[in-house]
């Protein structure tokens, strides 16, 4: 089977259970990225099998069910947040009184610019404003401070893809996974910008990723504490529910891990402070009329 960049296959080996997208074939050797999963892989070329559209589609229509269920949930979450907060902004009272809210800024970080155009998309959804930067991997360490400096955001995203892989080391070895170094290393400049752990917030990590480094290294979630995939889309769940929860309400770690499509085995945090300010009053214009 002649198999090209560009084709979406699985592996023989793992009996097809995740999907792929082939970015490299190179002397008998198939360059992988997941593409509904935030997995690093390569395989051999006989052990990869091209996905047909019938199934690819199939496939496709589970994983939008999927995530319209996580989607639904965060709504449900969302308008209790809003029903609090506006019961909050008015002192309790049934009043008319205008106020606006200002959601947590998001600098969402990404090594595959096809999950970063999914993501903004799901962000503009549930209304999180977001700067979306697309940026490999090995260049995240040096580009995250002035990424930082740019944007100045509350919320900040760092992913992409990512491996472990066991004939590299012990699970506890950071040489063992594919990008989670870069991971850490990124965390680690952000917060020599930024140290309080509640003045950004840090998502960090991919499929399979070193969890305990990408937390020691500051970030208040992360993957991947047993070292399973994750969802192209998990990334923007965890900071949707930062972004819309106020400054002075801390965080539950289940209440975000819940609205997950991977829960506590894919994602893990510390408690955490909201990042949503709310204002009043709310004015508008006769020209926005």
């Amino acid at each position: 089977m002649n198999i090209k960049v560009g084709d979406v296959v699985a592996r023989k080996s793992y009996n097809l259970d995740v999907l792929f997208r082939v970015i490299e074939v190179k002397d008998e050797i198939v360059y992988l990225l997941g593409e509904d999963v935030r997995l690093a892989a390569d395989a051999p070329l006989h052990d990869v099998l091209r996905i047909n559209d019938e199934e690819r589609q199939k496939r496709q229509r589970l994983d939008r069910d999927k995530v319209d269920s996580s989607y639904h949930l965060f709504r449900q979450d969302y308008h209790l947040i809003r029903q609090k907060n506006e019961y909050n902004a008015t002192g309790g009272y049934v009043n008319n009184h205008n106020y606006f809210q200002m959601p947590g800024r998001v600098l969402h970080i990404d090594g595959d610019p096809i999950y970063l155009k999914k993501c903004l998309t799901l962000y503009e959804r549930i209304g999180v404003p977001v700067y979306g930067v697309h940026c490999t991997e090995k260049e995240m360490p040096d580009k995250v401070e002035s990424l930082i400096d740019k944007y100045r955001p509350d919320i900040l995203v760092i992913t992409g893809h990512d491996s472990y892989s066991k004939s590299k080391g012990k699970i506890t070895d950071l040489k063992a996974y594919r990008y989670s170094r870069q991971y850490a290393q990124t965390v680690r400049a952000a917060r020599r910008k930024i140290p309080h752990l509640d003045q950004l917030v840090i998502f960090a990590g991919a499929c399979q990723s070193h969890f305990e480094s990408l937390i020691q290294a500051g970030a208040n979630f992360a993957s991947s504490p047993k070292r399973v995939n994750i969802h192209a889309l998990d990334p923007v769940y965890i900071v949707a529910k930062v972004s819309f929860t106020p400054f002075d309400e801390r965080i539950n770690v289940w209440d975000v891990l819940r609205n997950t499509l991977t829960g506590e085995k894919g994602i893990g945090g510390i408690e955490t402070k909201g990042v949503l300010r709310t204002g009043m009053p709310f004015q508008k214009h006769e020209d926005e009329k």
